[in-house]
């Protein structure tokens, strides 16, 4: 927090900072109990005429703080340091995560991408906003709904929080409007030589397709046309399985996606009667290998922010999140 020459906290934020990621100290409850102060960081989206600021946090959770309250704040560099992993702006992993799992249909809205799959994943399924649509907020908003009315579909903006160059304030813009936020995940970067050698690979298949032994590993069931070409699609794309025993389904199974430099790991699934074997680890230092291979050096996966056991296996082969990403829904049309 600043504190001035004389030892007092100063506010050295105004509302000429909305955008800016700022730090901010504020009194917490009545004061008649001593005083108790609440940190909060993040981006400081909106300050009001009636005094109140909104603050969205690294997670996307948005914090609303009564001017009267704040007892210090300053400007804050655009995003911390990050300790560990290979340094990437958002930009460009939100590029090559889009390129990795691509849908079967998409369009530009000046540079907003407009993507639909018949409705597999969200991820498939939304429009990934990467700069200026060409249309002011409200019209482009507008004509995304109209482009997912038309396939049947409803219409979700991915959006990003937590590194320099995200959306936070595309997010309050869409909450202020009604959108409501479904799912928010992370997305995690690490090295991908570590995880090469944190296991042999030893007994991992490796093939160019997602097979039948697969799928009836694979989460989602009942695998249509549609979910089989987001699943095969990307600039190299590898199947891990390991099989099971006496021809049953495979005791585990990963995607992969080789892209440039990058290395994207997902569906890594291990059947839950041999979890805790270390099953994952040998499918992921398979599917490195490969990766390294092919001249990759760097590796992101996606994981949901409740999904504790995959969180652990992350963070002990060496990743770390870079940034949180969610899905907002427009709200019913009026009248519906």
């Amino acid at each position: 927090m600043e504190i001035s020459a004389a030892g007092r906290f100063e506010v050295r934020i105004s509302t000429a900072d909305v955008g800016k990621r700022v730090s901010v100290r504020r009194l917490a409850g009545n004061g008649l109990t001593g005083e108790k102060f609440t940190d909060t960081v993040g981006v400081l989206t909106s300050w009001d005429d009636d005094g109140m600021l909104t603050i969205t946090r690294r997670d996307g959770e948005t914090v609303r703080i009564p001017e009267s309250a704040l007892v210090a704040a300053k400007v804050v560099p655009a995003a911390p340091a990050r300790r560990r992993g290979p340094a990437a702006s958002y930009g460009e992993l939100a590029r090559v995560a889009s390129r990795g799992w691509r849908p079967v249909e998409s369009e530009r809205l000046g540079e907003w991408e407009l993507r639909a799959a018949a409705g597999f994943t969200r991820r498939a399924n939304s429009v990934l906003p990467l700069g200026d649509p060409g249309l002011p907020l409200d019209a482009a908003l507008a004509a995304v709904r109209r482009w997912y009315g038309e396939r049947g579909l409803p219409a979700y903006v991915q959006t990003a929080t937590g590194a320099e160059g995200t959306q936070e304030l595309l997010c309050a813009e869409l909450e202020r409007r009604g959108w409501l936020r479904e799912v928010s995940a992370e997305l995690w970067t690490g090295g991908l030589a570590p995880v090469a050698d944190r296991a042999e690979g030893a007994g991992v298949l490796l093939s160019r397709a997602a097979g039948e032994d697969w799928l009836a590993r694979y989460q989602r069931k009942g695998v249509s046309e549609v979910a089989l070409k987001v699943l095969g699609g990307g600039p190299s794309v590898w199947f891990a399985t390991v099989p099971g025993a006496e021809g049953g389904a495979p005791a585990a199974i990963g995607r992969l996606v080789v892209d440039g430099r990058w290395a994207g790991f997902a569906a890594v699934e291990v059947d839950p009667g041999l979890r805790r074997r270390g099953l994952a680890t040998e499918v992921m230092a398979a599917l490195a290998r490969r990766a390294l291979a092919e001249g990759a050096s760097a590796a992101w996966l996606q994981v949901e922010t409740d999904n504790a056991g995959a969180r652990a296996l992350y963070g002990r082969l060496g990743f770390a999140a870079h940034h949180a990403y969610h899905h907002y829904r427009a709200p019913e049309a009026d009248g519906s």
